[in-house]
């Protein structure tokens, strides 16, 4: 079969919306994109990670792309969060390519994991400001870390992130942007977000062509996807300074809980 004839343009306005959300807020990748093919689309959890992985990793790249032309990019911190990052996405692929991944069991593991972070990544979005005050009265109570625990506790966030994105696609956004901004008050909100999604370009590229190589890809879905996924996410990073973000987030949150909800009781 050719691609337009099984072209489907409602992948496309999928991609198009979820791109601009990345753009503006630095979440909704993984944590609409993989819940939509699943509860939308009806494609298996595996095949919907694998594919949403190599999505994610090319719309990034033009994210990449204008957040680094207006100097939103921490290359140091970028660097600390894929030295823990990168082993572990390729250990948790070692993992999937040994189990039977169209089985029930691994198809509920995916769906459940992925239901229980769309549910702490909404609690994040919503409740980010109180969270982080908190974090920081309890670490002013305190002396100042130094940068090198700084950078270890980075690395260690970017192991726990590489685990999350390669198992379900979701967990670089809100999840990390908000540790970030605990580890690095002094940086910019702008900075921390387009760091993070950087950061996730080899994550998810490495993520999905783990996915590929067992089997997991439906390139015809990604190529639809990306059709929509890139002028979206282009369009999101260039709106991002000029939108009220924290309504955007309260929409998105709203959303990511319902999605969860219809995950978890599926």
């Amino acid at each position: 079969m050719t691609f337009l004839s099984d072209f489907n343009p409602l992948y496309s306005l999928s991609g198009l919306f979820v791109g601009a959300l990345v753009g503006i807020t630095g979440v909704g990748g993984g944590s609409l994109m993989t819940p939509l093919l699943v509860l939308l689309f009806g494609v298996h959890p595996a095949t919907a990670v694998g594919t949403d992985l190599l999505y994610a990793a090319v719309t990034k790249s033009a994210g990449t792309a204008v957040h680094g032309m207006h100097g939103r990019v921490n290359w140091r911190v970028v660097g600390c969060l894929a030295a823990g990052s990168v082993p572990a996405a390729l250990l948790m692929l070692w993992l999937m390519a040994g189990v039977d991944r169209k089985s029930i069991g691994v198809a509920h593991t995916i769906t459940t994991a992925l239901g229980w972070l769309l549910v702490l990544t909404a609690v994040m979005l919503i409740f980010r400001k109180p969270v982080l005050a908190f974090a920081r009265r309890a670490m002013g109570e305190r002396s100042a870390p130094s940068p090198l625990t700084v950078s270890a506790f980075t690395v260690i966030l970017g192991l726990a992130l590489g685990i999350l994105v390669t198992l379900t696609s979701v967990g670089a956004g809100a999840l990390g942007v908000t540790v970030l901004l605990v580890l690095y008050p002094r940086l910019d909100v702008r900075e921390i977000v387009g760091s993070d999604i950087v950061h996730a370009v080899p994550l998810t590229l490495i993520g999905g062509m783990g996915y590929w190589m067992i089997g997991e890809i439906d390139w015809g879905m990604l190529l639809a996807l990306l059709v929509g996924s890139i002028p979206g996410i282009i369009a999101g990073s260039l709106l991002a300074p000029k939108l009220h973000e924290r309504t955007i987030r309260i929409v998105l949150a709203l959303t990511l809980a319902v999605v969860a909800w219809k995950l978890l009781t599926a």
